[in-house]
């Protein structure tokens, strides 16, 4: 989840630049290297220390993200200058919902009582993508609290197909109906 607003500042600045250069693609897998790297606990301690010199931290950098677009490096490099090393995760994953909104892609958390077969997963995913006008990649989790049906997350918006819920209302109905 992303909490600090740099991360999207930053991943904005990302996006704009990767889409100009026609690369978002190769961003999101350079982001997520960068992330990784900045998320070892390791990594983390000689990139956030004030007592190793910026140019050895820029080197270590380099020598450990070599191959990435240059202008994903500047931001490395830009985020440990900063001190920023702890939000390299939130900023990979901002920028991935950037290119996912702009290729008409969306995430939904589906929550089921029993785990789906792939049939039933793309038949869940075309029914949310019909309702949204939106590429759908569910995210499956099995929650036998919601006795059957599914529930699924798609950004803001809640559908609520679960027996559980079903079963409350109708209590809901009934209770007011002895009134």
């Amino acid at each position: 989840m992303i909490r600090d607003t740099a991360a999207k500042r930053y991943a904005q600045a990302a996006f704009e630049i990767a889409r100009d250069r026609d690369s978002l693609e190769q961003w999101v897998a350079d982001l997520a290297l960068v992330a990784q790297v900045m998320a070892d606990p390791q990594a983390m301690a000689i990139l956030s220390s004030t007592k190793v010199a910026l140019a050895d931290r820029h080197r270590l950098l380099e020598g450990v993200l070599e191959g990435i677009d240059p202008l994903v490096m500047n931001l490395a490099k830009l985020l440990v200058a900063k001190g920023r090393v702890g939000i390299a995760s939130q900023v990979a994953e901002a920028y991935r919902d950037l290119v996912d909104e702009h290729s008409g892609v969306a995430h939904a958390s589906v929550v089921t009582a029993v785990p789906l077969s792939e049939p039933e997963r793309r038949a869940v995913e075309e029914r949310l993508s019909r309702i949204t006008g939106k590429k759908v990649i569910a995210h499956l989790e099995v929650e036998p609290e919601i006795v059957g049906g599914l529930v699924a997350r798609v950004g803001d918006r809640l559908i609520d197909g679960s027996t559980r819920s079903r079963l409350l209302a109708l209590k809901r109905n009934l209770a007011g109906q002895e009134r």
